[in-house]
């Protein structure tokens, strides 16, 4: 599996996980985190997750679930030389980086999960319903849904591959959420945030400091400023946003 990933300089590089039909780029640089890690001295690793971005698309169902795509994030971690970073995930991508601390434990020093509460959205919203949106766009999803802003917006994207996001939301839903985690972990989540509804529950199972960002909803709560000065400290780097 070829995988794109963006190496920016600075001192202990921080992993950074998007979620799902978005990028690295998209997540990470466009709203801040780069910047904000550079000026606290820390550089980042930022993956595109496959099935997304410049990395490898399969259109296999089977080629997809949390613990597949965090040996791709062990794969990433090899051959960019580090043995022992922090992580942050987002939406979709804290499901990975979960699973990555049930891999390999020994490589992830510190964890911040936002956007996720202990609902697979996918599954929760009927698998079938969830592809023929992003392939036909078709409004099989209710409106109440946090996912059919999303998946409504798939429809003027361009370049994104669908049949792999859907092989991605098809894979994903069938296999348990990874909620455990053996190293110290921050959850944040935005306070008007569907998905992140029961976030005071995953940080229970997760053993895990919470941060509610107030007026946040699952898209805006990646931007906020709250989110960085929060997870910045707890990651060890100093705060400058």
């Amino acid at each position: 599996m070829r995988l794109h990933v963006e190496r920016h300089p600075g001192a202990d590089p921080v992993l950074l996980v998007h979620g799902f039909a978005t990028t690295g780029a998209l997540t990470w640089e466009a709203t801040g985190w780069v910047s904000a890690l550079a000026e606290a001295g820390r550089g980042s690793v930022v993956p595109d997750l496959r099935g997304h971005g410049g990395s490898d698309a399969p259109h296999d169902p089977a080629d997809y679930s949390p613990d597949l795509l965090a040996a791709d994030l062990i794969s990433a971690l090899d051959e960019q030389g580090l043995d022992r970073v922090d992580v942050i995930g987002y939406s979709m991508g804290s499901w990975v980086a979960l699973a990555l601390v049930g891999l390999a434990p020994q490589r992830v020093r510190r964890l911040v999960v936002g956007g996720v509460g202990t609902v697979e959205q996918f599954g929760h919203w009927g698998v079938e319903a969830v592809r023929q949106a992003i392939l036909e766009g078709a409004d099989t999803l209710p409106a109440d849904s946090p996912l059919a802003p999303l998946l409504s917006s798939l429809r003027e994207a361009p370049g994104v591959d669908r049949e792999a996001l859907a092989a991605c939301a098809t894979g994903m839903a069938q296999h348990p959420l990874p909620l455990a985690s053996s190293v110290p972990t921050l959850v944040v989540a935005g306070e008007t945030d569907p998905v992140a509804q029961d976030a005071d529950r995953a940080a229970r199972l997760l053993g895990a400091e919470l941060v509610v960002i107030p007026r946040r909803n699952h898209i805006t709560t990646l931007s906020a400023r709250a989110f960085k000065q929060a997870a910045l400290p707890f990651l060890g780097a100093s705060v400058s946003v």
